[in-house]
């Protein structure tokens, strides 16, 4: 197709042809109608090599696929990131965290090798010592670079369970000590903080284990069981500590039910212990299905009035952060996330020469302040998130203008490569691909 591009003259830039609708990114993008379209309907796991650990795998194979198709194996990935339908390609090209990332770093960190096709029409395999350039150059370039069609990923043996430590933290700075504390910990397999007003959080940590002690078995993926956000309050509401096991498929997948708390702003009775009783089966709705039905009306009230974003600073600026998304938006609750950013070259890296410990905040839902207005009070946070030295995922609405994009992101490499691989005239840069500002 690629090549078919070229002979007709490559007069439009090129796209995946995956529709909009499909992704998991609440944006629709506009580029899809304008772009020339190419088909990769590549969605199979290619091959798990126990000996290199090693799984190779194509860019639309799912994060529920993959665990459905490794676990039995007795394998895993490193880093699991949370919803279902997440791709690949989209983890790669986009980025993916879970709460195993203080350890792991992001999904990036655990890829070994891609292979793209480019501008040209070739097949290229880049790694850390081959073709290292683009390979650090792929990951956040949002499928500007070339297209990805497959990916390896590093394994690691899977166990039976999670048992998971639920703690009730009071008061921010008491929050903030505790949380970096546990990130720090190399022997918590996971760590995750769910912060439910400016002075309550639970902090939870999980190891990986074969062994469970029956009685603290919850299965918290079954259909009919609460939503694990609700399951955590009670901790805090009760004031106590716990203890419990839960399968670690459905550890993996413990805000996908309920779309983290989205969902209780689309089915507010969707925690409701008789709905989740008779109709628990029927969610989460796909993101997919909300989209497709969603009409131009409901889709700029719901921009206007609806927050959902990923924020990554330096866990030295986490107080700090939280008091500044407790102003500007007041969406609680707050999920926070650990992960460890190597100091690799690419769009995102720490500031100094060494690996930095970050965190993902992520806030979504209605703000509750008085003054929220989606542009203005975005580009206050993105500003902070800037003066932090800190990055915003790409998957959100973005409001900077191309000189704060480039503040943000090194860019470096990436203009770099897009110069010597002709990239100008095959892709948008990922500005425009993904900014606000460039598509009005």
């Amino acid at each position: 197709q690629v090549r078919e591009w070229k002979n007709e003259g490559s007069k439009r830039y090129m796209c995946t042809g995956r529709p909009g609708w499909l992704t998991v990114s609440l944006r629709v993008g506009k580029y899809k109608k304008i772009h020339k379209n190419i088909m990769i309907n590549l969605m199979d796991v290619l091959e798990v090599d126990s000996e290199r650990q090693v799984v190779r795998v194509e860019p639309l194979v799912t994060m529920g696929q993959l665990t459905a198709h490794l676990n039995p194996m007795g394998w895993t990935i490193p880093v699991v990131p949370e919803l279902d339908d997440l791709t690949v390609g989209g983890l790669i090209m986009g980025t993916g965290i879970e709460s195993s990332s203080h350890i792991y770093g992001l999904f990036q960190h655990t890829c070994v090798a891609y292979e793209l096709v480019l501008a040209d029409g070739s097949l290229v395999r880049c790694s850390p010592t081959e073709n290292s350039d683009l390979f650090y150059a792929v990951p956040w370039s949002c499928g500007t670079l070339g297209f990805l069609v497959a990916a390896e990923i590093k394994m690691i043996p899977a166990k039976k369970y999670v048992k998971i430590h639920y703690e009730p933290v009071r008061g921010l700075q008491k929050i903030c000590e505790k949380f970096t504390e546990e990130s720090k910990k190399k022997e918590n397999s996971f760590v995750e903080g769910l912060v439910y007003s400016l002075e309550e959080a639970v902090i939870m940590t999980g190891v990986l284990t074969d062994e469970a002690e029956q009685s603290k078995i919850n299965r918290i993926g079954n259909y009919y069981k609460p939503w694990f956000f609700k399951h955590v309050e009670k901790y805090l509401k009760a004031d106590r500590t716990g203890i419990e096991y839960i399968p670690s498929r459905h550890y993996y997948h413990r805000h996908t039910r309920s779309i983290f708390w989205e969902l209780q702003d689309i089915i507010p009775f969707g925690n409701n212990p008789v709905f989740r009783y008779l109709f628990g089966w029927m969610v989460p709705p796909k993101i997919s299905l909300l989209k497709l039905t969603q009409g131009e009306a409901i889709r700029k009230l719901y921009e206007q009035h609806h927050v959902v974003q990923d924020m990554l600073v330096p866990m030295k600026s986490l107080e700090k952060s939280i008091q500044t998304f407790h102003v500007d938006l007041n969406v609680y609750p707050l999920w926070l996330c650990p992960f460890i950013l190597p100091n690799n070259p690419g769009m995102v890296h720490p500031k100094g020469d060494e690996a930095e410990l970050y965190v993902d905040i992520g806030a979504y839902g209605e703000p509750k302040t008085k003054q929220f207005e989606a542009r203005a009070s975005m580009r206050q946070m993105e500003k902070f998130v800037r003066s932090v030295h800190g990055f915003q995922m790409l998957y959100a609405d973005c409001y900077m203008t191309r000189e704060e994009f480039w503040d943000m992101f090194d860019g470096s490499l990436y203009h770099k490569l897009r110069e010597q691989m002709n990239c100008k005239d095959a892709f948008p840069e990922v500005y425009d691909k993904i900014c606000k500002a460039a598509r009005h």
